[in-house]
């Protein structure tokens, strides 16, 4: 990954392929027609993409914020699944 550091702190660093995946499908997800075929596949690696990542980060968060970050992350997860079911 190629980081940006300003004075030996990470401040940027190129996303990894579970967040391009899901920023792709919210996206596709909030152009496409509710109830099509595309929307619901662009929403399921939307949700997938974001689990993937968020559970990265708070196993894995190389500090206490990237950990918030990741259960940030998975509530969303568990916000808009709970909202789908019910």
């Amino acid at each position: 990954m190629s980081d940006r550091k300003i004075r030996g702190y990470t401040v940027a660093q190129t996303p990894n392929p579970p967040l391009v995946a899901a920023f792709i499908g919210g996206v596709v997800s909030l152009i496409s027609s509710d109830g099509s075929l595309v929307h619901g596949v662009a929403r399921a690696v939307f949700i997938v993409g974001l689990a993937i990542w968020a559970y990265g980060e708070l196993t894995e968060g190389v500090n206490g914020f990237r950990r918030a970050l990741g259960a940030a992350g998975l509530a969303i997860v568990l916000v808009s699944l709970v909202s789908s079911f019910s």
